[in-house]
Order: C-alpha cells, then sequence, then structure tokens
C-alpha cells in the first residue's frame, strides 16, 4: 500500500461523510475498513431518524452539530434524491407530572436554536394522530427518516469521484508516531500485514474508536450500550403518520421505547438501552416483545401483543457510563494530525454532514 496524505479510519456514516467533504484529486487519501463493506456497523443498526437536536445540553457539540446538519441533510438528501421523509414527531406525555419535562424539553431545544417546536395539547394529539393517547406533547415538525444506505452510497461515491480510495477488511493494529507523519500497520482477513504511513489520521473507528485512539497514547473508555428493536406487524398501515416517542429517559442514556417507521411504512418500537460487556451480541431476546408492548401501549392503545415481534438490534459506543451524567461527542486533534472522534452515537447520522464540514476546518 502506498503512502497517504490523510487516511480514515472507519467507513461508517461519519468516516464516509468526512472523506466526502475533503476529498481531492490532489489529495492521496485512503479510508480502511475493516468489514467487508461500508456502513456495516453501527450506521446501519439504528432507526435512521434525522434528529431536530431536542435533547442535548446548550452548547454542546452534539447539539450544535445536530442541528447544523438537520438542516444540511434535507438539503443535502432533496439535491441528490436520497430517500427521505419529514414525517415530524411527537414526545408524548401519558402522565400530567410529565408536563414539566416536554416543557423543559421545549426550553432546551429553543436553546440550541430549534426554531420548529411546539408544545400542544390533549385536543391538538388527537387532531393530528387520533390513534395515539397522550395528556400533552412536544411536536417537532423537522424531524425525520433518512434512508442510511443511500447516505453512505452517495457520500462513498462523492469521495471516490474525487479520487479516494477504500480498503475493505483491512483492520488496524498498531500506529506508531514518527517525524512528521504516522506509520499504520494492518491485516487484512488472510492473515497478511501492511504497513504505510500517512501524513494525518482521522480516527473514525466507531465502536473501536477508543482502541484506536489510544494506539497513540491516550486513554479512552468506551461503554457499549445495546438498544434492541421489535417491528411491528399486522396494524393498518398509516395508522399513525408521524414518529412517537415517550418524555425523554433520565441522563440521557436513551429516548426510551419509541415508534419509528421506515421509507416503505413499516413500524418499529425501540431501541431500549441496556449497558454490556464489550462483544458485539446482536441477538435480540423474545421476553422484550412483551416488554416492547407494555411499554408502547401506554401511548398506542391500538396495538396488540401479537403485533410486536423481536427484531434487530444495535449498539451504541458511550462515553457516558451506566451512573454518568451527560458526556459529549469528542472531536479532537489529540496529537498534531491524529484527529480523534470518539462517542460518536445518535445524533451521529443526523450531525455526519456537519460533523463533517467541523473535521475539514480542523485540518487547516
Amino acid at each position: 500500500m502506498q503512502d497517504a496524505d490523510i487516511t480514515i479510519i472507519g467507513a461508517g456514516v461519519i468516516g464516509l461523510a468526512i472523506a466526502a467533504e475533503i476529498a481531492r484529486p490532489d489529495l492521496s487519501i485512503f479510508i480502511l475498513e475493516k468489514n467487508h463493506t461500508h456502513g456495516g456497523g453501527i450506521s446501519s443498526r439504528n432507526s435512521e431518524v434525522i434528529h431536530g437536536g431536542i435533547y442535548y445540553p446548550e452548547g454542546s457539540l452534539k447539539a450544535s452539530l445536530c442541528v447544523v446538519g438537520n438542516r444540511i441533510l434535507y438539503e443535502l438528501a432533496a439535491k441528490n434524491k436520497i430517500p427521505h421523509k419529514k414525517t415530524g414527531k411527537l414526545i408524548v406525555a401519558v402522565k400530567e407530572e410529565e408536563d414539566e419535562d416536554l416543557e423543559r424539553l421545549y426550553n432546551n431545544g429553543k436553546g440550541n436554536g430549534v426554531t420548529s417546536l411546539e408544545l400542544i395539547s390533549k385536543k391538538q394529539i388527537s387532531d393530528m394522530e387520533p390513534n395515539v393517547q397522550a395528556q400533552a406533547a412536544l411536536y417537532s415538525a423537522d424531524t425525520g427518516i433518512i434512508s442510511a444506505h443511500y447516505l453512505m452510497n452517495y457520500f462513498l461515491a462523492k469521495a471516490l469521484n474525487n479520487k479516494a480510495h477504500i480498503v475493505y477488511q483491512t483492520k488496524v493494529v498498531r500506529i506508531e508516531k514518527e517525524s512528521g507523519h504516522y506509520r499504520i500497520f494492518t491485516q487484512n482477513t488472510k492473515d497478511e500485514y501492511f504497513e504505510f504511513s500517512s501524513a494525518v489520521v482521522i480516527n473514525a473507528a466507531g465502536l473501536e474508536s477508543d482502541t484506536i485512539a489510544n494506539m497513540t497514547g491516550n486513554n479512552y473508555q468506551l461503554h457499549y450500550c445495546k438498544g434492541d428493536y421489535c417491528s411491528v406487524s399486522g396494524i393498518k398501515k398509516g395508522i399513525v403518520q408521524r414518529l412517537i416517542y415517550p418524555v425523554v429517559a433520565k441522563k440521557h442514556i436513551g429516548l426510551g421505547v419509541h415508534l419509528t417507521m421506515d421509507l416503505n411504512e413499516r413500524f418499529k418500537l425501540g431501541p431500549d438501552t441496556t449497558y454490556i460487556d464489550r462483544i458485539e451480541d446482536y441477538n435480540v431476546a423474545s421476553e422484550k416483545a412483551k416488554i416492547f408492548f407494555q411499554s408502547a401501549s401506554q401511548f398506542l392503545p391500538f396495538l396488540k401483543k401479537e403485533n410486536v415481534h423481536p427484531d434487530m438490534s444495535g449498539i451504541r459506543p458511550k462515553l457516558q457510563g451506566p451512573d454518568d451524567d451527560f458526556r459529549d461527542f469528542i472531536i479532537k486533534e489529540d496529537f498534531s494530525g491524529f484527529i480523534n472522534l470518539v462517542g460518536i452515537e445518535s445524533p451521529g447520522m443526523t450531525a455526519s454532514p456537519a460533523i463533517a464540514q467541523y473535521v475539514r476546518k480542523m485540518l487547516k
């Protein structure tokens, strides 16, 4: 493998968005991906939601990059015919004591620059979503859904058109700092080893981003937080038009079991939040169907037990441990020419084009 000007480790939505943003014909850019295709990890195991920027503390990277990314993503998707839909979203309070939480979220979102928020009454909910049961709700008009795969394919095509190179089934096993560059040691699936130098390294390795960062002397630690999903079948298409979320869980560990839909109008419940050992286990226990039903039926009274079935799961790379307060994205040049992106979980996909611009500015 020849030497590189810039090496991006990880070909999920974040690594690909960065590649699309910075690639140009006069730069030698390599994208390294340990799997046999791009986007096979976190980026393909999520709700595909375009988030509004409501939940995150004012001034945080999660807040600012989500709000900017939301706007860019809709523009980009419309211009490049990436399948998407601005569905809108209701965060619902099923008990009167949750009304204060809605007001808190409303004020937080406004503080983050989210302009399309509205607190609505029980009557308004009934008019908008007659099959949803709630006391009050926060309406986010700019929340939507997008095809993560089409988005990643767009980013990759743009990067390749500007002469970037992607190398699959290649795992980074060691990185050494040398004068003016980094020596990257890799291993492929045939147990062949290659090494090359790169002037700049961008670590977008998702679940392994702490491992990559620590190869150069950092001390990051990610927590794996699993989110299971259940599919919903046997109900009428269009019975709900918008995404429906409960009031947010404490400490932002998760957003509660919520109802989302894909672009084919298939419904899904989840994800929940369970901290797990550091193993990529994507099995969904059969009992999750009952738990999800009990949770979602509080605001979706039309649901029956037989409508809910175990489906897929994903794993969040969280900096926030189970007893920790909010932890922000880390996007930092820890050493000259070595940029780490660690703990990029939700709203990472929404923020991806804004993250890419943020990293590009760091390179100047």
